[in-house]
């Protein structure tokens, strides 16, 4: 939950009594809860956090990682490396000055003359390797960030909804089937969880998508033999991968 809107979200879940925690942008807070957090990572080591309790009551907590910190520092310095080949090229104008990224660190003399501002660079270096995250909830900070670490998780359902499970586009208008539809999707996305925990627990390294697509050409013969009142049923013949996820589905323990 980042961008427009970020604080009233916050503020519409505390309000709903959600218990929540979320990404957090600590450059953006206000200018005395910075100092405090570059008070508090004054000789912050690596796994270390703290936590700083908000104006609106909620606990900001912050991390350290070395691991992010060379990743932080490295991107800015490649980014920043692109801006010196564009100014030095003459490619790079005031037009660019307010494009995202990092443009940021420029700076305008005059009309025309683009350059860095380093003071900029040097203060953006004080936040690498710093993650923040806000809660309204009394977890502890290693817990905190293990259950955020569970995002991509959310993350990966709703890609699966969206291309796997196809749950949009939505071409219905009435409330009753626009509901059916999403329900439909919700029951086809927890059949797809357990196709993938199956597989797991019989340590198959296929995907559930693959496992769908080797059904396309899985077949079962139902007959009768003369004389008999009872119906056979017999799987035709399958190739390796088949077999296995045959086994897996129905051979459960």
């Amino acid at each position: 939950m980042r961008g427009y809107g970020f604080e009233e979200n916050i503020k519409y879940l505390k309000n709903e009594g959600y218990q929540f925690i979320i990404g957090a942008r600590i450059k953006n807070e206000s200018m005395e809860l910075k100092q405090m957090i570059m008070t508090k990572a004054k000789g912050i080591k690596d796994k270390e956090g703290f936590d700083i309790t908000r104006s609106d009551g909620t606990r900001l907590i912050v991390t350290y990682s070395t691991q992010r910190y060379k990743k932080d520092a490295h991107n800015r310095e490649r980014g920043i490396a692109k801006l010196r080949q564009s100014i030095k090229s003459g490619r790079l104008t005031k037009n660019s000055i307010n494009n995202r990224g990092y443009n940021k660190f420029l700076t305008m003399s005059g009309d025309v003359s683009v350059a860095i501002d380093e003071n900029k660079v040097k203060d953006d270096g004080l936040w690498d390797g710093l993650k923040g995250f806000i809660t309204n909830t009394t977890l502890p900070i290693d817990t905190v960030v293990t259950n955020y670490r569970h995002l991509w998780q959310i993350e990966k359902a709703f890609r699966i909804s969206k291309t796997d499970l196809r749950i949009r586009p939505i071409y219905h208008y009435r409330k009753k089937r626009i509901t059916a539809h999403i329900c439909v999707a919700f029951v086809a996305y927890t059949i797809y969880k357990e196709l993938e925990r199956l597989l797991a627990q019989k340590e198959i390294t296929f995907s559930p998508k693959r496992a769908v697509e080797l059904t396309h050409t899985m077949y079962q013969l139902e007959y009768q033999l003369p004389d008999t009142n009872h119906m056979n049923k017999t799987i035709l013949k399958m190739d390796f991968e088949q077999k296995e996820l045959y086994q897996a589905v129905f051979s459960i323990n």
